[in-house]
């Protein structure tokens, strides 16, 4: 049996490494509302530029993973449980991954000069912003795995809450999408962008899942 003190200190420690992954993630996911933005205003400079930031961005997040693993791996047996953080930091980091790959869309969308109507750009945009939502509801969760499981559940809760709003958003603007006269290729990629969209609210509610685990052992 480990001394309490020890078992403390080696969960704090996989837990830091866990939340500054998130963190890299976070940076990432913040950029997806600006690229939109840069989008609507047919910035194509800036959003090569963000997009160069999101790939940069995402190879962080990468090096963070292997940091968790590595941690993990470090500790050893004397954390019983260091699946759970592993599963949380590949789950989060997957949203860094669905980030690059709307960016690259928008971008491609950008550079052929697609028409989309200006109502279905906003509400992207609006989908961008609940999708971000819901990443820094996660973020909340794990800042407050210090302070007790119970707060930390509760945090639990409010991701679940924002993925929902993200679904309803999804939907309507899938409808949307299909039920307008774009271009086949750039409605094809716009149902990717949603897709992917769509995929990081789930994920980061997969992730939260993977953090009420650590509640239970924190």
């Amino acid at each position: 049996m480990l001394p309490a003190e020890t078992e403390q200190r080696v969960k704090r420690r996989a837990l830091s490494a866990c939340q500054d992954n998130l963190r890299k993630v976070v940076d990432v996911a913040r950029k997806i509302p600006q690229m939109v933005e840069h989008y609507i205003n047919n910035d194509k400079g800036a959003a090569r530029q963000l997009f160069n930031e999101i790939k940069k961005g995402e190879e962080e997040v990468i090096a963070a993973r292997r940091m968790v693993s590595q941690e993990l791996a470090e500790i050893g047996a004397i954390l019983i449980n260091r699946e759970d953080y592993l599963r949380f930091a590949n789950l989060s980091s997957e949203i860094a991954d669905f980030s690059e790959g709307i960016a690259y869309y928008l971008i491609e969308i950008m550079e052929h000069d697609w028409k989309v109507p200006d109502d279905i750009k906003n509400d992207l945009l609006k989908l961008s912003e609940a999708v971000l939502d819901t990443v820094l509801k996660l973020r909340e969760t794990m800042m407050v795995l210090n302070y007790g499981s119970a707060k930390a559940l509760e945090k639990t809760k409010d991701v679940e809450v924002s993925e929902r709003v993200v679904d309803d958003i999804y939907r309507a603007l899938s409808i949307k999408v299909l039920s307008s006269k774009i271009d086949l290729p750039v409605l094809l990629l716009l149902r990717d962008i949603l897709q992917l969209l769509e995929n990081t609210a789930d994920k980061a509610e997969d992730a939260a899942d993977a953090a009420r685990m650590l509640t239970f052992i924190m």
